[in-house]
């Protein structure tokens, strides 16, 4: 798996490529504990990730939870295979997916 982070003023992006799974998941856990307080916007580009486990939703999710109480989360170019995982989970009910 590949993290593509950029950030702009408060906004950050993060494009995953390849598979978030139980190998990968701890990567995206420590690229999330590098956000500031200043990040008050958090983005996932989902257009080249492949595959999500339980594992890479927990991160998926505690993201959202971390953002929880600032501007946004938002989740954008999901693939179908990918969003079925949310809504499976119920999880597209409270998060901002885009497909």
């Amino acid at each position: 798996m590949e993290i593509i982070s950029k950030t702009d003023g408060t906004k950050t992006t993060m494009e995953i490529v390849g598979w978030l799974d139980t190998q990968t998941a701890p990567q995206l856990e420590e690229e999330l504990s590098k956000l500031t307080d200043e990040i008050t916007s958090l983005v996932f580009d989902f257009a080249k990730l492949e595959y999500i486990s339980s594992a890479g939703l927990r991160q998926v999710i505690a993201a959202y939870k971390k953002m929880q109480n600032k501007d946004g989360f938002k989740i954008i170019n999901v693939s179908d295979e990918v969003f079925d995982v949310f809504s499976l989970t119920g999880f597209d009910q409270k998060i901002d997916i885009e497909k």
